[in-house]
């Protein structure tokens, strides 16, 4: 199909809606949660505000970036056309559909099987090109997906019984499965984009640290993603989540993050995935602190994962991804320099500030959701032109 054959830029490949509509949907649970906890606002959503602010965005920010990322990466890994026009307009549907039952409150069967519809149908456009080009490997993503959407109905269920903890499981069951989706790709994308954006030698992987790295990780997903931590000693999971950072920590000093600093678009990455350590550092200091020394909630060191590392991760790759993908040099506008630094700032103020300053709970969560609304703004306002006309080189997508 050439790019003429499809007049409307925006649903010639999944991550312009996806990017576009997911970016600018983030600002709302995050804006409507703060002014629901400062009494600027009385909002009543689906399964209450809490979990409404949880559930949308991890399933309504999150999931869009994802899907819109691996929809548009198959077209390369395979060589076959990727999710474009009717149907990638019946898959944005489907996502906006979800995001409005939950914020009108509809009611919840309605809900639950609207919102739930949306990552299985992804998974079938995600493995299509997969089987058709032979590529097995990756369909590894296809089962995520598809773990994700029994974290979604979980957290339906325990909205509907009422049950908060059961609720917040199933949210962060999916979470989790982006925390293995970030280590797999990190170790395929990051010394590549470190190498070529820098103009310096690849750093090669330790197969043994890659190994060990991605099946700790994967262990700790799995505890914690379906509740069983609950249950185990917190010298346990404390020591594992201990493990787990060293790891991450290891092999991200082997990338040389001062050979990121003059590359925004490198830099931006490099400090996202170091929120993944953060997260884990912090996990463990929530079940190994010494009583009344600085004691860090659940809670709060799990906004090193959604603030820190997938607000940061997701903003560095959709800069890179929407150029990349319109023909466009792998150089960020020098304005996302400041949208990047504010995502840095919105993560510290969430994750750090909140911890070190607890008295000062409100006022940090403010000027965190002020520096969120800004980098995401930017990005925004910035990248509409790109994601919603044709590429520059005239190619198709």
């Amino acid at each position: 199909m050439s790019q003429d054959a499809l007049p409307i830029p925006l649903l010639r490949l999944a991550f312009r809606p996806f990017f576009l509509l997911g970016a600018a949907f983030s600002l709302f649970p995050i804006v409507l949660w703060t002014a629901n906890l400062t009494g600027h606002l009385d909002f009543t959503p689906y399964g209450g505000g809490l979990f409404w602010h949880a559930h949308e965005m991890v399933f309504g920010f999150v999931m869009a970036i994802v899907v819109g990322f691996l929809l548009t990466a198959v077209q390369n890994w395979t060589g076959i056309i990727g999710t474009r026009g009717p149907l990638l307009a019946l898959l944005v549907l489907v996502w906006l559909a979800g995001r409005l039952a939950m914020a009108l409150n509809l009611p919840t069967v309605f809900t639950a099987l609207v919102d739930c519809l949306f990552l299985p149908l992804a998974a079938w456009r995600l493995a299509s090109p997969v089987i058709e080009a032979r590529q097995f490997r990756n369909l590894m993503f296809v089962p995520v997906l598809l773990v994700m959407t029994l974290g979604n109905a979980l957290s339906h269920w325990g909205a509907a019984k009422g049950d908060p903890s059961l609720a917040l499981q199933g949210v962060y069951l999916a979470a989790w499965m982006v925390v293995f989706i970030m280590t797999v790709l990190g170790g395929r994308i990051l010394p590549m984009f470190t190498a070529n954006g820098s103009q310096t030698p690849r750093v090669e992987n330790l197969r043994w640290l890659e190994l060990t790295c991605i099946g700790l990780t994967l262990a700790l997903v799995l505890l914690q993603g379906s509740g069983v931590a609950n249950q185990l000693p917190t010298w346990f999971n404390g020591g594992l989540a201990s493990l787990v950072g060293l790891a991450h920590s290891a092999r991200l000093f082997r990338l040389r993050f001062r050979v990121t600093l003059r590359v925004p678009l490198l830099w931006s990455l490099h400090l996202a995935f170091w929120c993944l350590p953060v997260l884990f550092l912090l996990l463990a200091w929530h079940y190994l602190a010494p009583v009344g020394l600085l004691p860090i909630s659940k809670s709060t060191a799990m906004h090193a994962l959604f603030a820190g590392a997938m607000g940061n991760m997701i903003l560095a790759m959709m800069a890179r991804v929407a150029l990349g993908h319109t023909g466009r040099p792998l150089l960020a506008p020098r304005w996302m320099s400041f949208a990047f630094a504010a995502l840095l700032f919105a993560a510290t103020a969430r994750v750090l500030a909140v911890w070190l300053w607890p008295s000062q709970y409100l006022l940090w969560l403010s000027m965190a959701t002020i520096a969120w609304l800004f980098g995401y703004g930017i990005f925004c306002i910035g990248y509409f032109p790109m994601l919603t006309r044709a590429r520059l080189d005239g190619k198709p997508g």
